[in-house]
């Protein structure tokens, strides 16, 4: 019989594409202090993977605990600008500020998953995606910010891929679903395997 899922994120868009994929599941929103883990572990000098893969491990232990008998999904994405982490701007400066560091440049999306059961991870998965930024105009930056704010505020990098942030770009070299924050294919692979999912 396949075991309960629980989605320890309230990620709208990880919620989409669960349901797209038909996985039955639960949403349980994990309550970590992101910002806090994530300075502890810039300032050890921590690995951009690493951040995005302790936090989305923290977040599914934090509700596997409460849920010993379900399998929960923990999810976390970080963006690596050469080594260096950036994080959901905090304000419309802020946005600016990422977006004029990102242009022109390389980088990437790094998309962490982690199942815990009983209290323990038993999967993980860390999906990486290279990203071009163009190198467009002020102008363009500012109506872009104009068009999309707030609703770019909740993503790293102050762009929706699936929205007018793909004008942003001039290649991406990866899976898209790693984009939007959730190894997919590797989830359902491994549900599968399992028995959660059918065959």
């Amino acid at each position: 019989m396949a075991q309960k899922l629980i989605l320890a994120s309230g990620s709208e868009i990880r919620q989409q594409l669960l349901r797209n994929a038909g996985v039955p599941f639960e949403v349980q929103k994990a309550r970590i202090d992101e910002e806090m883990i994530r300075a502890a572990l810039e300032a050890e000098q921590a690995k951009p993977r690493d951040i995005a893969d302790t936090l989305a491990e923290m977040k599914a232990l934090k509700v596997s605990e409460k849920h010993p008998d379900a399998l929960v999904l923990g999810c976390d994405q970080v963006l690596d600008l050469n080594g260096a982490v950036l994080s959901k701007p905090k304000d419309l400066d802020d946005a600016r500020h990422h977006l004029k560091s990102l242009r022109g440049q390389q980088h990437m999306l790094l998309s962490a998953a982690v199942i815990c059961e009983a209290g323990k991870p038993i999967w993980r998965h860390i999906g990486q995606v290279r990203l071009r930024m163009r190198d467009f105009s002020d102008d363009y930056l500012e109506s872009y910010l104009n068009r999309n704010w707030p609703g770019i505020s909740y993503c790293v990098g102050a762009y929706k891929l699936e929205e007018e942030g793909i004008r942003l770009f001039s290649r991406v070299d990866g899976d898209y679903f790693n984009v939007l924050g959730l190894p997919l294919l590797e989830l359902l692979n491994y549900l599968t395997v399992r028995g959660d999912l059918q065959a």
